[in-house]
C-alpha cells in the first residue's frame, strides 16, 4: 500500500506548508494551518476518452493568423438579468462559481434558472434533501420538466449518475459539501474543494457540459476554500445585498467570457426571484415632498445606467470627534470632498456630524456621482431641498473643479427617460445629444453648482 502522504494547509488563504506553524505567512493569521490528508494515487472520478476514439488528444503549436476563429455558442438561461452578467448567455464547457453569504438567495436563484432551463439540467444537492428541493420548487416553477434533482456528496456517485442521465447543465450546491474518496480528509478542507473542483472542471471540459457552482464565504465576503478555487473556474460571481432588503444585486468578480462590469438586480419574492428590468424606479423614491439632503446622480454599471438616490445627513457634532459614516460610498472619498468643500468653497464642516447613505442596499464606486454627494451634503447643512427633477453627473477634483466624465449621453438620455428636466455635467463634456427635453446645465466650479441651487 502506497504510503499516506499529509500536508499543512491554512484555512484562511490556502497556503501549503511541509510542517505545522503557528501563523500563516501569506495572510498573517494564527492558528489557522491544519495538518490534511493530501492525495495517495493519482486517480481520477472522471474517466478519460469517454467521449470519442479514446485516443490522447495532442496539439502543436500554430502562428497566430493560422489559428481559426469559431463564433461562440451560448445557452440562454431563460433569466436575463443573468444572461446580462454571463456576457450573453452560459457557455458550453464553461465552469461558473457563485458564491454569496448565507441565506442571501444562492440557492433559490440557481434552482429557479434550472426549472426555467429549456435543457436537460441536472441539480445536485448537498445540503437539502429532494422533498425540501420539492417544496421550494413548487413556490417557483412548479411545471418545469427538464429538471432533475440528485441529492449526494460523493464525486464518484454524481459521475455515476451523470453518465446514465446525460444532462445538458450541471448545478452543484455546493462545492464545500462534495468529497471524493481519493482524498481522505473532511468535506470541506482545503484538498477536498480543490480536487471535487479539479475533477468536475475536467467533466466540463471534456464534454462541453456547464457546471455552476456553489461556494460559501468566510466572514471577510471572501469565497471559502482556497484561492486557487477562483484561479480554477472560468467565472466567479457574487450575489449580494442586504437581507433586510428585498433587492439583490448579481455582480461578476471574475469573467473570461464577458465583462465583469454588468449588474443583473433581482426583487426577492414570496414565489422567487423577480428579474428587475428597470432598476432606476426602484433606487428612487417616489415621495413627492422635496426633503433637504437628498440628491439623484445618473451612474453606469456595465452598459446598463442607473439613477440613484444620494442621501446626507449633517448635524452639529455632540462628542469631541466629528463623525464620519457612509453606506454603500467610500467613506475616504467622502473625506476627500469634504476637504475639497472646506478648503475650496468656504463650508466649515470640520466640527460637524456627515452621515452619507445610497439607497436600495446597493454600494456604487463611480466617480461621477461626486457631485450628487457634494449636492446632498450641502443641502442638508443649509436645510434647503434640491428639486425633485433635477440630477447631477460629474467628478470632483482637488483644486475644487467639475471634472469631465464617461459616456455622459447615455446618463442624459436615462435622466430625460425618467422625467428630469435639469441635469448638471461638466463644462468640459461634449454632448452629442441633440433635440432633448432636459436642460444639461455645464458647471466648471462647485461654486457654479452652490449659486444655481440654493442662490
Amino acid at each position: 500500500m502506497a504510503k499516506v502522504k499529509t500536508s499543512y494547509f491554512c484555512q484562511n488563504c490556502g497556503a501549503q506548508y511541509a510542517k505545522w506553524q503557528g501563523q500563516c505567512t501569506s495572510c498573517r493569521e494564527w492558528n489557522t494551518i491544519v495538518e490534511e490528508v493530501i492525495q495517495k494515487e493519482e486517480k481520477s472520478s472522471w474517466k478519460q476518452g469517454t467521449s470519442g476514439s479514446g485516443q490522447k488528444k495532442t496539439s502543436r503549436p500554430l502562428k497566430i493568423h493560422e489559428i481559426t476563429r469559431t463564433e461562440e455558442h451560448r445557452m440562454s438561461s431563460g433569466d436575463h438579468e443573468f444572461n446580462r452578467v454571463l456576457g450573453g448567455g452560459i457557455v458550453p464547457g464553461s465552469v461558473i462559481l457563485l458564491g454569496g453569504e448565507p441565506g442571501i438567495g444562492k440557492s433559490t436563484l440557481l434552482l429557479q434558472i434550472a426549472l426555467q432551463l429549456p435543457y436537460k439540467t441536472l441539480y445536485v444537492s448537498g445540503e437539502e434533501s429532494q422533498s425540501q428541493i420539492k417544496m421550494r420548487a413548487e413556490r417557483i416553477n412548479p411545471g418545469s420538466e427538464h429538471c432533475y434533482v440528485l441529492t449526494e456528496t460523493k464525486t464518484q456517485n454524481i459521475f455515476k449518475q451523470i453518465e446514465s442521465t446525460d444532462p445538458d447543465i450541471l448545478i452543484i450546491d455546493s462545492i464545500q459539501t462534495l468529497h471524493s474518496d481519493y482524498i481522505e480528509s473532511s468535506a470541506g478542507s482545503i484538498s477536498q474543494i480543490r480536487e471535487c473542483t479539479a475533477e468536475l472542471i475536467k467533466f466540463a471540459k471534456e464534454t462541453d457540459t456547464p457546471v455552476i457552482l456553489i461556494g460559501h464565504i468566510t466572514k471577510e465576503g471572501n469565497i471559502a476554500g482556497p484561492k486557487i478555487l477562483e484561479h480554477m473556474v472560468d467565472t466567479v460571481l457574487q450575489f449580494e445585498g442586504d437581507r433586510n432588503y428585498v433587492y439583490r444585486i448579481l455582480r461578476a468578480l471574475k469573467n473570461r467570457f464577458g465583462s465583469t462590469a454588468e449588474l443583473g438586480i433581482y426583487e426577492m419574492l414570496g414565489d422567487g426571484l423577480r428579474e428587475v428590468t428597470n432598476p432606476s424606479e426602484i433606487l428612487i423614491s417616489q415621495s413627492k415632498d422635496a426633503l433637504s439632503g437628498t440628491a439623484i446622480s445618473a451612474t453606469l454599471e456595465g452598459i446598463r445606467p442607473l439613477m440613484i438616490e444620494i442621501q446626507a445627513l449633517v448635524s452639529t457634532a455632540v462628542y469631541g470627534t466629528p463623525q464620519r459614516s457612509t453606506t454603500g460610498y467610500n467613506v475616504k472619498r467622502l473625506n476627500m470632498l469634504l476637504a475639497v468643500l472646506e478648503k475650496r468653497a468656504g463650508f466649515r464642516l470640520g466640527a460637524k456630524d456627515v452621515f452619507l447613505n445610497v439607497t436600495g442596499g446597493i454600494s456604487v464606486d463611480d466617480p461621477a456621482i461626486d457631485l450628487a454627494v457634494v449636492a446632498a451634503v450641502l443641502s442638508s447643512n443649509e436645510d434647503i431641498a434640491i428639486p425633485k427633477d433635477a440630477c447631477f453627473a460629474a467628478e470632483i477634483g482637488l483644486a475644487g473643479e467639475i471634472r469631465p466624465i464617461q459616456r455622459v449621453d447615455q446618463r442624459i438620455l436615462e435622466a430625460e427617460k425618467l422625467g428630469f428636466s435639469t441635469i448638471f455635467i461638466s463644462g468640459q463634456n461634449k454632448v452629442a445629444v441633440k433635440n432633448s427635453n432636459i436642460r444639461i446645465a455645464l458647471v466648471s466650479k462647485i461654486e457654479d453648482v452652490i449659486s444655481d441651487l440654493f442662490g
